[in-house]
């Protein structure tokens, strides 16, 4: 039994504060004066127990333990006799009434080893706890604290963002993060908007499309009309969808103190009743004590601790041999328990970065592949849009050497313009809608696309032919981009996410662990997460999903059934549902802070297999518990029962204890073996 172990990582209410007083990000391990009392009470212990074993004087180590128990256990009696003077009695007093016990009968190595794994359990859960706070905080952070208002006579006016109001109009500069959730009412820009959507790419946008507060814009002008209260914005929900998730696993907290409870008010009634009863008959004061006080000690959880938590730490190291962090017994217990799993797309399943995975080259354009790419490269090579450094880098990697660019111009939304050895080259993707002239690229291809007023010549293919082959290259999930030379198109790039090499083994691993196909849950477009889905083996898609969307999907899959919902993701879109779900697993490489600190685990290597393998080694950790529960119950029944039948001596007590606690031990350590995680991967 477990005596301090949060069931949850709740985050503590979050303030907006000014940036001067803002906490920090991270808390320190040591800034928390939990963790400094552990690591006194852990450092006298690890002193004075060689001293001891080797026969020393015990005026060299018994100051050292008075030192362990003082440093470690004073917070938890503190608590314990604030929670007796509101008439609550829980486990955390028991153990420090045992340790003294334990003490007064002479066995203070065994009191002292107990104050120290209590007193480091009880750190480990105020840094969870802390981390996740700093987490939450630090998502604030994405919205920014003031805003360029626009008045009706078009002066502007800096103002707090909590200041905003819907119908108010905010301008929006280059490079600045937008400070509401709105509607574009004038400009053309990008949205670099990852943390909301989940989309790897910037995002278009013109008077009519949708932003969010804290996205990124892009190199353009945008004047926004806000739709919704900052209080209301999507980020400001998304702060609120992990503290209310977070808040819904408290019923497995209040289970756990109700157990505590139970358990410390038993062992303290039998030991009195153990004291007592004999005393009253006429026993000796001493002997009553000498038997109460081994009651104590054989009736201790000790055993049970270490018959819990040896299978679930020792599957927590070797999990992290392998690349994935589980942050605590709790997350690896439940990690076990998972039945269905639901996955993000992007950063998760694919790589999160675009590359150039198609060039062809148009008949008549006179230009071979390589030419094609190498051209595209020169014009793109002073940009530092995404899609324009995957072009830039599949040259590399091919070896070319692009030449330079001249009068470089790049539109928002539409591609870029530059002058190569001469001619006028144009990258971008086809439009939707007729160009008027000035535009980059834009035009409906099917009928020829115009460029600065020319209309594009297709060589021998036709309009048509070049039409059908953009719209089949998006629908199969890839971007396209046409490039051109003095207005005529010369060639298409297709440029795709890719997908992880291990995506389809990962599918396929939880398929078989989990017995149902996972579901893939992702903010980008329907054609894209289709590709994805077939090229991974997943057939349930739900694409198009906000953080709040990802929430309902994940507590439908759960509700439902009762089935107990693994999700994985990577950004701090994908932190609500990490939280609602029973388990979350987040992508280190590329994963938000908030995203790492809400999941139970992190894939540090980003290697998909290891995710149903560490559920596989959970499951095995569980069986150990079990296994262990067993053994650790029987031997303290046995105990308990020579104890008070007989006569059971206080060395054969003691024995008896720790040789049930060493035997458990050993059982859970054997998942520290590179076999456990051989016979996990399957």
């Amino acid at each position: 039994m477990v005596c301090r172990v949060s069931a949850t990582l709740a985050p503590s209410p979050v303030r907006r504060t000014p940036p001067s007083t803002a906490p920090r990000r991270r808390t320190r391990v040591l800034a928390l004066p939990e963790a400094r009392w552990a690591l006194a009470s852990t450092v006298a212990f690890l002193i004075a127990f060689p001293l001891d074993l080797a026969g020393a004087s015990a005026w060299l180590y018994g100051p050292l333990y008075v030192v362990a128990y003082a440093a470690g256990g004073w917070e938890p009696a503190l608590e314990g006799l604030r929670a007796l003077r509101e008439k609550s009695l829980d486990v955390d007093l028991l153990m420090i009434v045992a340790a003294l016990g334990a003490a007064a009968i002479g066995q203070v190595l065994d009191g002292a080893l107990l104050i120290v794994i209590f007193a480091t359990s009880g750190a480990l859960e105020a840094l969870a706890t802390a981390r996740t706070a700093d987490s939450v905080r630090g998502l604030l952070d994405l919205a920014p604290t003031t805003a360029t208002r626009l008045s009706p006579d078009g002066t502007e006016e800096t103002v707090p963002t909590d200041r905003l109001a819907v119908g108010d109009t905010v301008l929006v500069r280059p490079g600045e993060r937008i400070g509401a959730d709105g509607r574009v009412l004038e400009g053309e820009s990008e949205a670099d908007q990852a943390t909301i959507t989940g989309e790897p790419l910037p995002v278009p946008k013109a008077p009519g499309d949708e932003v969010f507060a804290g996205t990124l814009n892009g190199n353009g002008v945008l004047r926004v009309r806000v739709e919704r209260d900052p209080a209301d914005s999507v980020i400001a929900r998304i702060v609120g969808l992990v503290e209310e998730a977070s808040r819904t696993k408290a019923p497995t907290q209040l289970f756990i103190e109700k157990v505590e409870q139970r358990y410390a008010v038993g062992v303290v009634v039998a030991t009195l009743a153990v004291f007592g009863i004999p005393l009253a008959f006429g026993e000796d004061l001493t002997e009553a004590l000498l038997r109460a006080m081994t009651f104590m000690i054989v009736a201790s959880p000790c055993a049970v601790v270490l018959a819990t938590m040896p299978p679930l730490l020792s599957a927590i190291a070797n999990a992290g041999r392998h690349g994935v962090l589980v942050k605590s017994a709790v997350a690896m217990e439940r990690l076990g328990e998972v039945d269905v799993a639901a996955l993000d797309k992007t950063g998760t399943l694919t790589e999160g970065t675009p590359e150039v995975t198609a060039v062809r080259p148009l008949p008549g354009s006179g230009l071979d592949e390589d030419g094609l790419l190498a051209l595209a490269a020169a014009a793109e090579h002073p940009s530092e849009h995404p899609l324009a450094r995957a072009v830039v880098a599949a040259a590399g990697a091919r070896g070319l050497r692009p030449a330079a660019a001249e009068e470089f111009v790049a539109t928002p939304g539409r591609g870029v313009r530059a002058t190569v050895e001469g001619s006028v080259v144009t990258v971008g993707r086809p439009g939707e809608h007729g160009a008027s002239d000035g535009d980059v690229l834009d035009g409906d291809v099917t009928g020829g696309a115009v460029l600065d007023g020319d209309v594009f010549d297709s060589g021998a293919t036709g309009g048509e032919v070049l039409g059908g082959d953009v719209s089949g290259r998006e629908d199969s999930g890839g971007t396209t981009v046409l490039v051109a030379r003095d207005g005529v198109a010369v060639g298409l790039l297709t440029l795709t996410d890719r997908v992880r090499h291990d995506a389809p083994a990962a599918a396929a691993g939880l398929t078989a662990v989990t017995g149902t196909a996972p579901v893939l849950l992702t903010g980008d477009n329907p054609r894209t997460a289709a590709r994805v889905a077939a090229a991974t083996g997943i057939t349930d898609v739900r694409a198009g999903l906000l953080p709040q969307d990802k929430v309902t999907a994940v507590r439908e899959l759960q509700g439902g059934e009762g089935r107990k919902v693994l999700f994985v993701g990577d950004g701090v879109n994908d932190a609500p549902a990490l939280a609602a779900a029973h388990s979350g697993v987040a992508m280190g490489r590329a994963g938000s802070d908030l995203a790492l600190e809400t999941a139970d685990a992190v894939v540090v290597r980003d290697e998909l297999v290891a995710i149903p393998a560490v559920v596989r080694l959970s499951r095995a950790a569980r069986r150990l518990v079990v296994q262990n529960l067993v053994i650790a119950g029987v031997c303290i029944a046995v105990l308990v029962v020579w104890d008070l039948v007989g006569h059971l001596p206080l060395p054969l007590g003691v024995a008896g204890h720790e040789g049930s606690t060493v035997i458990v031990g050993l059982n859970g350590l054997r998942l520290l073996r590179e076999s456990a995680w051989r016979r996990a991967v399957g």
